[in-house]
């Protein structure tokens, strides 16, 4: 019998086998990827939510009082605005594989309340509350292995358990998809794991409500032996970072390093990275090291 926890076996087997699509179901994706246009493209759909909602509930308290209180931050520009993107078309063709595969599809972003905050839950399998994720090798590898409760910077525990709480689901799940090797898993999440959302919520409506931000959730971290110190995970991929940490650097602000294996925020600088730096105006610098010798003397020179 095929239920939630057979999902990605059933999906890999009809895959593999073929399938003579169903009109319905295609129709349906086609839908999705329509919405997902207008979702990302279209104007007046762009706007930051400047209200609690179910997906932003579990982002920390500083985060969320800075998008509550539309604090200046970063905007989402066009590469991530793809990413996004990319992330609604992978869910539509998840859904339409898991209806191929012969599961049943319901509650498709149907509106759930807890304590007077509203979010819509991608679906119901198998009449079980199951959010779609596209994800990272790293990021797929938490769903993986059922690790996510024990490192989730975006909240998705929150938000799962949100979904799951109006109707007191014992169980819930994610179905994740990693973009890089198209690998799937499903990572059930039963009662026990999740968060008590009614408290939660009540919590943030106090925090946001607040005249001043709270204290920083988190503390920089020792980037490798170098001295220096950095971002959290967490903190890097907040837009109101610049503000939140203004005074780092002794005042200075975060300086932005671009390593190859990704940026980099630095809090505390004690010894020059030899990468390129990208100031606040855009412009990337590179460190002349021929004619320098102290830290205190390094001059940027402009990139091309």
């Amino acid at each position: 019998m095929k239920t939630v926890d057979t999902l990605v076996d059933d999906i890999y087997a009809a895959v593999e086998e073929g399938f003579e699509p169903d009109f319905a179901y295609v129709t349906d994706f086609q839908e999705d990827v329509a919405a997902a246009l207008l979702k990302q493209f279209k104007p007046a759909n762009r706007k930051r939510g400047n209200h609690l909602r179910m997906s932003n509930i579990g982002k920390p308290d500083c985060q969320l009082w800075h998008e509550i209180n539309e604090t200046d931050g970063e905007g989402i520009d066009a590469q991530t605005r793809v990413k996004f993107l990319f992330g609604d078309l992978i869910e539509a063709l998840m859904l339409y594989l898991v209806k191929e595969a012969g599961h049943k599809v319901t509650h498709e972003q149907a509106e759930v309340e807890v304590n007077g905050i509203k979010g819509h839950m991608d679906c119901r399998i198998d009449g079980v509350p199951v959010d779609v994720k596209s994800a990272s090798p790293f990021g797929y590898k938490k769903f993986k292995e059922g690790t996510l409760a024990h490192d989730d910077p975006f909240g998705y525990m929150a938000q799962i358990s949100g979904y799951a709480e109006p109707e007191k689901d014992e169980s819930a799940g994610f179905l994740a998809f990693e973009k890089v090797l198209g690998k799937i898993a499903y990572m059930r999440v039963d009662r026990n794991d999740m968060i008590d959302v009614p408290s939660r919520v009540d919590h943030m409506k106090e925090v946001v409500s607040l005249e001043e931000p709270p204290e920083r959730c988190f503390e920089p971290v020792p980037d490798g032996k170098s001295g220096n110190m950095k971002l959290p995970t967490n903190c890097s991929y907040c837009a109101f970072k610049k503000t939140c940490w203004s005074d780092a650097n002794d005042g200075d602000g975060l300086r932005l390093f671009l390593y190859s294996t990704g940026p980099r925020w630095l809090v505390e600088v004690e010894k020059l990275p030899k990468v390129p730096e990208k100031l606040a105006d855009g412009t990337v610098v590179f460190i002349d090291y021929s004619t320098t010798e102290k830290l205190d003397d390094i001059k940027g020179i402009p990139g091309t």
